[in-house]
């Protein structure tokens, strides 16, 4: 799985990122993931599966569907405040179909 994480400056998703990583890695699944800025996601689009936003710029969810070409959804704001990399790794799954 590809996964691409957007939040404001792409600091706090690179938190989640890791525990990401660290909950891929103890169940043996693959996993390619980035946090950057969710002004920079549409220059990341080709190189991923999905794109998962913090709730912090939720507002941009809309926008966002409509120019990219792979699938967005914003993470559950307790899913990203306790860093639930399954939960979070269960809507990449759900959102792309993988």
């Amino acid at each position: 799985m590809r996964v691409l994480l957007a939040c404001g400056a792409g600091l706090s998703t690179s938190i989640l990122m890791k525990k990401m990583e660290k909950y891929c890695e103890g169940i043996g699944e693959e996993l390619k993931n980035d946090a950057v800025p969710v002004n920079n996601v549409e220059g990341y689009q080709n190189d991923y599966d999905c794109v998962l936003i913090g709730p912090q710029v939720s507002y941009r969810l809309d926008e966002l569907k409509e120019i990219l070409t792979i699938p967005v959804a914003g993470i559950p704001s307790l899913d990203y405040a306790i860093g639930n990399a399954e939960n979070v790794m269960k809507l990449a799954h759900k959102i792309t179909g993988k």
